[in-house]
Protein backbone atom coordinates (compact mmCIF):
# COMPACT_ATOMS: atom_id res chain seq x y z
CA UNK A 1 0.00 0.00 0.00
CA UNK A 2 1.45 3.54 -1.13
CA UNK A 3 2.60 5.63 1.87
CA UNK A 4 0.18 8.56 0.55
CA UNK A 5 -2.94 6.18 0.91
CA UNK A 6 -2.08 5.24 4.85
CA UNK A 7 -3.93 7.60 6.94
CA UNK A 8 -2.29 9.27 9.79
CA UNK A 9 -2.33 7.95 13.34
CA UNK A 10 -2.54 3.97 11.77
CA UNK A 11 0.45 2.95 13.85
CA UNK A 12 -0.13 1.75 17.57
CA UNK A 13 0.18 5.10 19.71
CA UNK A 14 1.57 3.45 23.44
CA UNK A 15 4.68 4.98 24.18
CA UNK A 16 5.79 2.56 27.36
CA UNK A 17 5.44 4.72 29.97
CA UNK A 18 3.09 3.59 32.73
CA UNK A 19 0.08 5.71 32.71
CA UNK A 20 -3.53 4.57 32.07
CA UNK A 21 -3.63 3.84 28.30
CA UNK A 22 -6.03 1.91 25.98
CA UNK A 23 -6.36 1.62 22.14
CA UNK A 24 -9.31 0.25 20.44
CA UNK A 25 -9.59 -0.60 16.83
CA UNK A 26 -13.29 -1.11 14.80
CA UNK A 27 -13.12 -3.21 11.59
CA UNK A 28 -16.50 -3.36 9.47
CA UNK A 29 -17.55 -5.90 7.37
CA UNK A 30 -21.19 -5.82 5.47
CA UNK A 31 -22.72 -8.45 3.42
CA UNK A 32 -25.40 -6.53 1.21
CA UNK A 33 -26.97 -9.19 -0.12
CA UNK A 34 -28.15 -10.94 2.86
CA UNK A 35 -28.39 -7.81 4.79
CA UNK A 36 -26.30 -8.54 7.58
CA UNK A 37 -22.79 -7.02 9.50
CA UNK A 38 -19.93 -8.53 10.80
CA UNK A 39 -18.38 -5.44 13.16
CA UNK A 40 -14.75 -6.50 14.92
CA UNK A 41 -13.67 -4.63 17.98
CA UNK A 42 -9.97 -4.83 19.48
CA UNK A 43 -8.60 -3.34 22.40
CA UNK A 44 -5.48 -3.34 24.51
CA UNK A 45 -5.67 -1.77 27.69
CA UNK A 46 -3.16 -0.70 30.31
CA UNK A 47 -0.33 -2.72 27.75
CA UNK A 48 2.35 -2.01 30.70
CA UNK A 49 1.28 -5.29 32.12
CA UNK A 50 0.64 -4.16 35.64
CA UNK A 51 -2.43 -2.88 36.62
CA UNK A 52 -5.47 -4.35 37.20
CA UNK A 53 -6.90 -3.10 34.09
CA UNK A 54 -4.52 -5.04 31.70
CA UNK A 55 -5.16 -6.84 28.99
CA UNK A 56 -7.34 -6.94 25.33
CA UNK A 57 -11.10 -7.63 24.54
CA UNK A 58 -12.14 -9.14 21.04
CA UNK A 59 -15.72 -8.26 20.33
CA UNK A 60 -18.34 -8.82 17.61
CA UNK A 61 -21.49 -8.00 16.71
CA UNK A 62 -22.29 -10.75 14.07
CA UNK A 63 -25.95 -12.46 12.25
CA UNK A 64 -28.84 -10.60 13.73
CA UNK A 65 -26.28 -8.55 16.02
CA UNK A 66 -26.04 -11.33 18.01
CA UNK A 67 -22.96 -10.59 20.54
CA UNK A 68 -19.35 -12.16 20.96
CA UNK A 69 -16.96 -11.69 23.52
CA UNK A 70 -13.47 -13.07 24.35
CA UNK A 71 -11.09 -11.73 27.17
CA UNK A 72 -7.04 -11.84 26.49
CA UNK A 73 -5.43 -10.95 29.68
CA UNK A 74 -2.05 -12.10 28.95
CA UNK A 75 -0.76 -8.58 27.63
CA UNK A 76 2.37 -10.20 25.89
CA UNK A 77 -0.43 -12.16 23.29
CA UNK A 78 -0.37 -8.37 22.14
CA UNK A 79 1.69 -6.84 19.20
CA UNK A 80 1.25 -3.98 17.19
CA UNK A 81 2.85 -1.86 14.32
CA UNK A 82 4.39 1.41 15.39
CA UNK A 83 4.02 2.92 11.45
CA UNK A 84 1.54 1.21 9.87
CA UNK A 85 -1.76 -0.91 10.73
CA UNK A 86 -0.83 -4.09 11.74
CA UNK A 87 -2.29 -6.01 15.41
CA UNK A 88 -3.00 -9.06 16.74
CA UNK A 89 -3.17 -11.39 19.73
CA UNK A 90 -4.14 -14.63 20.58
CA UNK A 91 -3.18 -18.09 22.34
CA UNK A 92 -1.18 -20.57 20.87
CA UNK A 93 1.01 -20.51 17.90
CA UNK A 94 3.75 -18.67 20.20
CA UNK A 95 1.49 -15.76 20.33
CA UNK A 96 1.83 -15.63 24.07
CA UNK A 97 5.49 -14.35 24.23
CA UNK A 98 5.42 -11.62 21.65
CA UNK A 99 4.74 -8.53 24.34
CA UNK A 100 4.40 -5.35 22.36
CA UNK A 101 5.88 -3.88 19.09
CA UNK A 102 6.99 -5.32 15.86
CA UNK A 103 5.75 -6.94 13.12
CA UNK A 104 4.76 -11.17 14.05
CA UNK A 105 2.22 -11.40 11.37
CA UNK A 106 1.68 -15.13 10.65
CA UNK A 107 1.08 -16.65 7.26
CA UNK A 108 -3.10 -17.11 7.06
CA UNK A 109 -2.11 -20.88 6.99
CA UNK A 110 0.19 -21.07 10.00
CA UNK A 111 -2.79 -19.26 12.35
CA UNK A 112 -5.15 -21.28 10.84
CA UNK A 113 -3.09 -24.46 11.89
CA UNK A 114 -1.21 -23.40 14.83
CA UNK A 115 -3.24 -20.31 16.86
CA UNK A 116 -5.87 -21.82 19.39
CA UNK A 117 -7.76 -18.48 19.86
CA UNK A 118 -7.43 -15.13 18.66
CA UNK A 119 -6.98 -12.68 15.42
CA UNK A 120 -4.45 -10.58 13.12
CA UNK A 121 -5.38 -7.54 11.20
CA UNK A 122 -3.67 -5.75 8.89
CA UNK A 123 -4.80 -3.06 6.04
CA UNK A 124 -4.56 -5.98 3.75
CA UNK A 125 -5.55 -9.02 5.65
CA UNK A 126 -8.04 -9.89 8.37
CA UNK A 127 -8.35 -13.06 10.29
CA UNK A 128 -8.98 -15.05 13.73
CA UNK A 129 -10.66 -17.44 15.42
CA UNK A 130 -13.28 -17.13 18.68
CA UNK A 131 -15.09 -19.49 20.82
CA UNK A 132 -16.64 -19.11 23.52
CA UNK A 133 -17.30 -21.86 26.62
CA UNK A 134 -21.34 -21.19 25.77
CA UNK A 135 -20.25 -22.38 22.51
CA UNK A 136 -20.97 -19.55 20.07
CA UNK A 137 -17.89 -19.80 17.57
CA UNK A 138 -16.87 -17.43 14.99
CA UNK A 139 -13.96 -18.06 12.18
CA UNK A 140 -12.84 -15.81 9.50
CA UNK A 141 -10.22 -14.38 6.97
CA UNK A 142 -10.16 -12.28 4.35
CA UNK A 143 -8.19 -9.59 2.21
CA UNK A 144 -8.89 -6.02 1.35
CA UNK A 145 -8.51 -3.65 -1.49
CA UNK A 146 -8.70 -0.05 0.49
CA UNK A 147 -10.63 2.56 -1.60
CA UNK A 148 -10.94 5.25 0.59
CA UNK A 149 -8.79 6.53 3.55
CA UNK A 150 -9.60 10.18 4.84
CA UNK A 151 -9.35 12.54 2.06
CA UNK A 152 -9.50 12.68 -1.53
CA UNK A 153 -8.78 9.27 -3.22
CA UNK A 154 -4.96 9.33 -4.46
CA UNK A 155 -3.95 12.47 -2.31
CA UNK A 156 -2.15 11.74 0.83
CA UNK A 157 -4.49 11.69 3.32
CA UNK A 158 -5.92 13.48 6.74
CA UNK A 159 -5.94 13.10 10.35
CA UNK A 160 -9.51 12.73 11.10
CA UNK A 161 -8.95 15.37 14.29
CA UNK A 162 -6.93 17.91 12.40
CA UNK A 163 -3.26 18.40 12.93
CA UNK A 164 -4.12 18.74 16.78
CA UNK A 165 -4.82 15.00 17.14
CA UNK A 166 -0.56 14.97 16.94
CA UNK A 167 -0.80 16.26 20.20
CA UNK A 168 -1.33 14.25 23.19
CA UNK A 169 -3.90 17.12 24.36
CA UNK A 170 -7.27 15.54 23.41
CA UNK A 171 -8.45 12.78 25.04
CA UNK A 172 -9.59 9.94 23.03
CA UNK A 173 -7.64 10.90 19.55
CA UNK A 174 -9.79 9.35 16.59
CA UNK A 175 -8.96 8.35 13.40
CA UNK A 176 -10.94 6.90 10.51
CA UNK A 177 -8.47 4.73 9.07
CA UNK A 178 -10.11 3.28 5.91
CA UNK A 179 -13.87 4.62 4.77
CA UNK A 180 -14.06 2.04 2.17
CA UNK A 181 -12.63 -1.19 1.29
CA UNK A 182 -13.60 -4.15 -0.82
CA UNK A 183 -13.22 -7.45 1.12
CA UNK A 184 -13.17 -10.80 -0.28
CA UNK A 185 -12.87 -14.05 1.52
CA UNK A 186 -15.01 -15.77 4.21
CA UNK A 187 -16.55 -16.09 7.72
CA UNK A 188 -17.96 -18.59 9.57
CA UNK A 189 -20.38 -18.00 12.69
CA UNK A 190 -21.81 -20.59 14.58
CA UNK A 191 -21.04 -22.45 11.62
CA UNK A 192 -22.66 -21.29 9.20
CA UNK A 193 -20.22 -19.76 6.76
CA UNK A 194 -21.28 -17.30 4.33
CA UNK A 195 -18.40 -16.32 1.35
CA UNK A 196 -18.41 -13.15 -0.36
CA UNK A 197 -16.77 -11.35 -2.89
CA UNK A 198 -16.34 -7.18 -2.99
CA UNK A 199 -18.16 -6.59 0.39
CA UNK A 200 -17.94 -3.12 1.60
CA UNK A 201 -15.61 -3.10 4.52
CA UNK A 202 -14.46 0.15 6.99
CA UNK A 203 -12.27 0.67 9.81
CA UNK A 204 -11.41 3.02 12.65
CA UNK A 205 -9.42 3.65 16.25
CA UNK A 206 -9.47 5.43 18.82
CA UNK A 207 -6.65 5.56 21.71
CA UNK A 208 -5.59 7.68 25.03
CA UNK A 209 -6.58 7.60 28.59
CA UNK A 210 -10.22 8.21 28.44
CA UNK A 211 -13.26 7.66 26.67
CA UNK A 212 -15.47 10.98 25.84
CA UNK A 213 -17.69 11.84 28.95
CA UNK A 214 -20.48 10.90 26.07
CA UNK A 215 -20.82 10.55 22.27
CA UNK A 216 -23.07 9.63 19.23
CA UNK A 217 -21.69 8.03 16.24
CA UNK A 218 -23.09 7.41 12.63
CA UNK A 219 -21.49 5.12 10.25
CA UNK A 220 -22.15 3.69 6.11
CA UNK A 221 -20.33 2.54 3.12
CA UNK A 222 -23.25 0.45 2.01
CA UNK A 223 -26.26 2.59 0.34
CA UNK A 224 -28.89 1.64 -1.81
CA UNK A 225 -27.53 2.01 -5.53
CA UNK A 226 -24.24 3.78 -4.59
CA UNK A 227 -21.40 1.86 -3.99
CA UNK A 228 -18.93 4.67 -4.47
CA UNK A 229 -20.70 6.76 -0.99
CA UNK A 230 -19.34 6.71 2.14
CA UNK A 231 -20.13 8.82 5.33
CA UNK A 232 -18.67 8.67 9.22
CA UNK A 233 -20.20 11.20 11.67
CA UNK A 234 -19.89 11.52 14.95
CA UNK A 235 -19.65 13.77 18.28
CA UNK A 236 -19.23 14.03 21.75
CA UNK A 237 -18.16 15.62 24.80
CA UNK A 238 -14.65 15.06 25.36
CA UNK A 239 -11.33 16.07 27.54
CA UNK A 240 -9.03 18.92 25.84
CA UNK A 241 -6.47 19.58 28.56
CA UNK A 242 -8.01 20.41 32.15
CA UNK A 243 -11.77 21.30 30.49
CA UNK A 244 -14.50 19.24 28.58
CA UNK A 245 -15.73 20.55 25.31
CA UNK A 246 -18.67 19.37 22.63
CA UNK A 247 -17.58 18.72 18.94
CA UNK A 248 -18.73 16.88 16.22
CA UNK A 249 -17.79 15.93 12.23
CA UNK A 250 -19.14 14.66 9.27
CA UNK A 251 -16.50 12.70 6.64
CA UNK A 252 -17.89 11.81 3.43
CA UNK A 253 -16.52 10.14 0.60
CA UNK A 254 -18.67 10.15 -3.11
CA UNK A 255 -16.66 9.44 -6.34
CA UNK A 256 -13.37 9.62 -4.92
CA UNK A 257 -14.07 13.11 -3.81
CA UNK A 258 -13.60 14.40 0.03
CA UNK A 259 -16.50 16.41 1.69
CA UNK A 260 -15.31 17.41 5.35
CA UNK A 261 -17.29 19.31 8.06
CA UNK A 262 -15.23 19.59 11.00
CA UNK A 263 -14.99 22.41 13.62
CA UNK A 264 -12.58 24.58 12.25
CA UNK A 265 -14.42 24.68 9.03
CA UNK A 266 -18.25 24.39 9.41
CA UNK A 267 -21.04 24.62 11.47
CA UNK A 268 -22.87 21.98 12.69
CA UNK A 269 -26.14 21.28 14.86
CA UNK A 270 -26.90 17.89 16.14
CA UNK A 271 -30.42 16.33 17.86
CA UNK A 272 -29.82 13.11 19.13
CA UNK A 273 -32.23 11.08 21.11
CA UNK A 274 -30.94 8.76 23.87
CA UNK A 275 -31.56 5.82 21.34
CA UNK A 276 -33.24 5.73 18.47
CA UNK A 277 -33.35 8.66 16.61
CA UNK A 278 -30.29 10.69 15.23
CA UNK A 279 -30.05 14.01 13.17
CA UNK A 280 -27.34 16.29 12.31
CA UNK A 281 -26.81 19.66 10.04
CA UNK A 282 -23.95 21.11 9.00
CA UNK A 283 -22.57 23.42 6.38
CA UNK A 284 -19.35 25.45 5.40
CA UNK A 285 -18.73 27.45 2.86
CA UNK A 286 -19.51 25.24 -0.32
CA UNK A 287 -21.55 22.50 1.20
CA UNK A 288 -24.70 21.41 3.22
CA UNK A 289 -25.70 18.10 4.88
CA UNK A 290 -28.13 16.40 6.43
CA UNK A 291 -27.82 13.12 8.27
CA UNK A 292 -31.26 11.12 9.93
CA UNK A 293 -30.44 8.03 11.39
CA UNK A 294 -33.22 5.65 12.83
CA UNK A 295 -33.80 2.04 14.69
CA UNK A 296 -37.07 0.74 16.31
CA UNK A 297 -34.37 -2.13 16.90
CA UNK A 298 -33.68 -2.42 20.94
CA UNK A 299 -30.01 -1.65 21.58
CA UNK A 300 -27.16 -4.00 21.41
CA UNK A 301 -24.58 -3.18 24.89
CA UNK A 302 -20.69 -3.54 24.10
CA UNK A 303 -17.87 -3.02 26.31
CA UNK A 304 -15.59 0.46 25.77
CA UNK A 305 -12.21 1.39 28.24
CA UNK A 306 -13.12 3.60 31.15
CA UNK A 307 -11.54 4.10 34.54
CA UNK A 308 -13.42 0.97 35.94
CA UNK A 309 -12.49 -0.98 32.90
CA UNK A 310 -13.91 -2.43 30.08
CA UNK A 311 -17.86 -2.09 30.59
CA UNK A 312 -21.13 -1.94 28.59
CA UNK A 313 -21.38 1.42 28.04
CA UNK A 314 -21.97 1.93 24.49
CA UNK A 315 -25.11 0.95 22.79
CA UNK A 316 -25.51 0.01 19.00
CA UNK A 317 -26.91 -1.13 16.35
CA UNK A 318 -25.51 -2.15 12.72
CA UNK A 319 -28.79 -2.85 10.91
CA UNK A 320 -30.15 1.41 11.55
CA UNK A 321 -31.41 3.50 8.81
CA UNK A 322 -29.55 6.39 7.48
CA UNK A 323 -30.64 9.51 4.87
CA UNK A 324 -27.93 11.08 3.28
CA UNK A 325 -28.69 14.58 1.68
CA UNK A 326 -25.51 16.49 0.48
CA UNK A 327 -26.15 19.83 -1.52
CA UNK A 328 -23.83 22.44 -3.29
CA UNK A 329 -24.38 25.82 -1.37
CA UNK A 330 -23.73 28.10 -4.22
CA UNK A 331 -25.92 26.81 -6.54
CA UNK A 332 -28.26 24.85 -4.18
CA UNK A 333 -27.36 21.95 -6.54
CA UNK A 334 -28.55 18.58 -4.91
CA UNK A 335 -25.33 16.34 -5.08
CA UNK A 336 -26.38 13.13 -3.58
CA UNK A 337 -29.31 11.82 -1.47
CA UNK A 338 -28.84 8.10 -0.54
CA UNK A 339 -30.59 5.68 1.32
CA UNK A 340 -29.45 2.46 3.32
CA UNK A 341 -31.40 0.09 5.91
CA UNK A 342 -27.48 -1.33 7.42
CA UNK A 343 -25.92 1.88 8.98
CA UNK A 344 -23.97 1.90 12.02
CA UNK A 345 -25.46 3.44 14.48
CA UNK A 346 -24.44 4.24 18.30
CA UNK A 347 -24.97 6.10 21.51
CA UNK A 348 -22.34 6.07 24.12
CA UNK A 349 -20.99 6.87 27.71
CA UNK A 350 -22.71 8.21 30.66
CA UNK A 351 -26.64 7.71 29.88
CA UNK A 352 -28.53 10.61 29.38
CA UNK A 353 -32.13 10.75 29.28
CA UNK A 354 -33.35 13.91 27.39
CA UNK A 355 -32.22 14.90 23.54
CA UNK A 356 -28.64 15.85 23.02
CA UNK A 357 -28.89 19.21 21.31
CA UNK A 358 -25.55 20.93 20.59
Amino acid sequence: MADFWQTPHSGYHWDGRDRRFFEGWYFRLTLPDIRQTFAFMYSIDDPQGQSPLSGGVAQILGIDEAYLCRTFPAVKGFWAERERLGLGHGRGGGMEGWRGGGRKLLEPERFDRTVQEGYQVTATLHQGCLREPSGKTARWCYRVQPIDGWGNRGERQRSTAGWLASLPIFEPGWQVLMAHGLATGWMEWNGQRYEFCNAPAYAEKNWGGAFPQKWFWMQCNSFNGEPELTVTAGGGRRRLLTWMESVAMVGIHYQGRFYEFVPWNAKMRWQIAPWGDWRMWAENDLYRVELVGKTARSPVLVRVPTDQGFVFTCRDTTQGELSLTLWNRASDRLIIQANSSLAGLETGGTPWHETWIG
